[in-house]
């Protein structure tokens, strides 16, 4: 008993002491630093309590409106401020703020997209460029033009399941590239990953853990840190999940089964010789992760858009038609690309639209003090860009809550990255940017030219609440069905094959 009173009197002490020398350090911050109006919070708590758990891309906008283009956190609150400092002064706004529950515990300090802006960061962005970018075309196109017709069978065979294939479409697409492996409709691998992902962005919400907000309160005992347990559970989950994969194809490679894939390249590599186990799997995983989640949901929020403002579907199936026949003469390919600009346009639109995925961004840390426009930052200063504030800015987008199109029908349609913000800024672009766009690409091309997408009365769609994360249940209700007879009879001909191919 004496030593549980003991472990209080030292926690509340150490509390105190940590929260007397915030209090000293913010004085004398103040006085040497000038930063933008600040939202109005609590002492020294600040903004923490007020970010809602959900949709804080509605509440970061109404924040964005009322307190302008830079509001510590920073937010960023048009693209003129991202090209400013995110941009243009890459190198010096790159590194990431300290994430003790997601990054620390969650992560064991492995995962890409939180890594600080230095060597460890630039060895593994290296590994995933040359895995995402360098052979993107005579890699990843054979599988995304497979997988994407067994999306259209499985549309047509189990409508009601569109969510759950745009999932297992992404997710085998780049389980191809880097297991040398397919994935199939309710695979409970893939089920679990997409689990670990989601408690993953989950646990990244802003305020979500008051120690990723407090990071003093990392300085804790370990015994009284109360949010340690979760964070441990998640790892050891995801843990397993990344294993899982690993060792089925060590097990494929002993056997003479494996397929030549990144992971046998992987495991050759002197990178691979240098890193610990937890790093290995993370690097794995992160790719799993990277090429799975976007192209899933951005999938999903085209088709919303085609269900709550058709009159672009017409204009694009004008486009379709002409190329491969009104009558469901062939499928679209790749090779139609240069031809179907429109399409190009969707998918930007679709990246745009609602940026669920990162409702405010992804936050940036600077590592040196600078100034810009009158005001003085110190290193440590964390930035990030309001996405939702600035795609539904009518100064930046005419009509921004409509879904069209044309307002990207310009001399750079066919560049993914100009815009919208969707995969990042800077040096911390997402390095898969290109294989999204081209997984987006393909499917939605071959989807709108072969199936109808409507509302359901009764349960409209409020694309300004689509959530992000599902729990593996569709965001919102929507009617699915073939164009035509023809239009099923050309997929049951072209993709009945890609179903019964098993690797």
């Amino acid at each position: 008993m004496i030593q549980q009173s003991l472990a209080v009197v030292v926690a509340i002490t150490t509390v105190a002491v940590l929260v007397a020398a915030t209090f000293v350090q913010r004085y004398q911050f103040n006085k040497k630093y000038k930063l933008p109006v600040r939202i109005p919070g609590i002492p020294f708590f600040g903004n923490s309590f007020q970010l809602p758990p959900l949709q804080q891309g509605p509440w970061a906008k109404k924040m964005a409106e009322k307190y302008g283009e830079i509001a510590t956190w920073v937010f960023l609150n048009s693209s003129r401020t991202v090209n400013d400092l995110l941009e243009r002064r890459a190198a010096i706004y790159s590194s990431r703020p300290d994430f003790p529950m997601t990054q620390d515990i969650i992560s064991r300090g492995s995962r890409i997209v939180l890594m600080p802006y230095n060597d460890r960061w630039r060895m593994l962005r290296k590994i995933m460029h040359n895995v995402l970018m360098a052979r993107q075309q005579d890699v990843f196109m054979p599988f995304q033009d497979l997988e994407s017709k067994h999306l259209l069978w499985n549309y047509l065979e189990k409508p009601d399941r569109w969510w759950s294939a745009n999932g297992r479409y992404a997710n085998s697409v780049i389980m191809s590239v880097v297991f040398g492996r397919r994935s199939m409709l309710d695979d409970p691998d893939v089920v679990e990953l997409f689990e670990t992902i989601e408690l993953f962005l989950e646990n990244q919400q802003p305020g979500v853990n008051i120690v990723d907000g407090f990071n003093f309160l990392k300085n804790l005992p370990k015994g009284l840190q109360w949010w340690r347990p979760r964070g441990e559970a998640i790892f050891h989950k995801t843990f397993k999940v990344y294993k899982r994969e690993l060792e089925k194809c060590q097990a494929k490679l002993e056997a003479g089964t494996q397929r030549e894939c990144f992971a046998t390249d992987f495991f050759k590599s002197e990178e691979y010789q240098k890193m610990d186990e937890t790093q290995r799997l993370f690097t794995l995983g992160s790719l799993m992760e990277a090429g799975s989640d976007t192209s899933r949901v951005t999938i999903g929020q085209i088709i919303a858009g085609a269900a709550t403002y058709p009159d672009w579907v017409a204009r694009a199936r004008e486009h379709l038609d002409a190329l491969c026949g009104r009558n469901a003469e062939r499928l679209p390919q790749f090779s139609d690309k240069p031809n179907l600009k429109y399409i190009c346009a969707v998918v930007k639109e679709g990246f745009r639209w609602r940026p669920n995925i990162a409702e405010i961004g992804a936050p940036h840390m600077l590592i040196k003090d600078d100034e810009y426009e009158g005001y003085r930052f110190p290193a440590g200063t964390v930035f990030t860009w309001n996405a939702w504030s600035i795609a539904l800015d009518p100064k930046e987008y005419p009509e921004p809550e409509r879904f069209w199109p044309e307002r990207f029908m310009n001399d750079d349609v066919e560049n993914a990255l100009k815009g919208h913000w969707a995969f990042g800024p800077g040096r911390r672009v997402c390095a898969g940017w290109k294989v999204g766009e081209m997984n987006v690409w393909i499917a939605i091309a071959r989807l709108l030219y072969c199936f109808d997408f409507e509302h359901i009365p009764g349960q409209e769609i409020d694309t300004m609440t689509i959530p992000q994360i599902t729990k593996q249940k569709a965001p919102f209700a929507v009617k699915v069905k073939a164009r035509s007879k023809a239009h099923a009879d050309l997929i049951r001909r072209e993709c009945v094959d890609v179903i019964n191919i098993v690797y």
